[in-house]
């Protein structure tokens, strides 16, 4: 599902809980693994929290935080990086949350291999694994999915668990598309195919060298 939208103008929720396998019907969306809603309470105690305390890393991005490599972006694994010093690069950015135990980031893996490739040396494709904050996995099957399915494409993951929530992750998986100025220019939610996929990152390649 396509949702363009500014971080700080709609409302995340906490990120506590059991994921839940749903089918999306007529939505356009693929198959999404979703999150529970919690009381619109606590929602406006996340958001009031989040705009006291974030501290921006470019554009519209919430905060920094740091990644520990799996594999690629130029790094060894274990190796750590801020994600500011990824977009340092240049580079347009694919952010693709998922997880190792994940059924729809699974099947859209190999489709997210091919893009990678396909525009190596234009776009960043950088597969993040929050398993551990989501009920879907540790890091080590994250880890095993990536051997698995021979996947090659930049991936890590973070010990900050505040990264789902501040992202506004409703569901598995998700994807940020971002210009190199750190300009959020589009999400999907949901699982993507090579076609849909391609022609996100031809959007977002247009809109970083406009």
């Amino acid at each position: 599902m396509r949702q363009k939208r500014r971080l700080f103008g709609f409302v995340s929720v906490a990120v506590v809980g059991i994921f839940l396998l749903a089918a999306c019907g007529n939505t356009g969306q693929e198959n999404t693994a979703v999150l529970p809603q919690v009381p619109a309470a606590e929602q406006n105690e996340d958001i009031a929290e989040l705009r006291a305390n974030v501290s921006q890393v470019a554009g519209n991005l919430p905060t920094d935080f740091t990644i520990s490599i799996y594999q690629g972006a130029g790094l060894q694994a274990g190796d750590e990086v801020l994600f500011s010093e990824l977009l340092a690069d240049g580079k347009p950015v694919v952010l693709n949350f998922w997880a190792g135990l994940c059924p729809p980031c699974r099947v859209e893996m190999p489709d997210l291999q091919a893009v990678s490739d396909a525009y190596q040396g234009q776009v960043l494709l950088f597969g993040l694994d929050v398993g551990p904050f989501t009920g879907l996995g540790s890091n080590e099957d994250g880890r095993k999915l990536l051997n698995e399915l021979a996947i090659t494409y930049p991936a890590g993951t973070t010990a900050d668990p505040n990264v789902v929530r501040e992202y506004g992750i409703l569901g598995m998986p998700t994807t940020y598309f971002i210009t190199p100025d750190g300009e959020i220019h589009d999400t999907w939610t949901g699982l993507l195919t090579e076609e849909k996929l391609s022609e996100l990152v031809e959007d977002l390649l247009a809109a970083s060298n406009s």
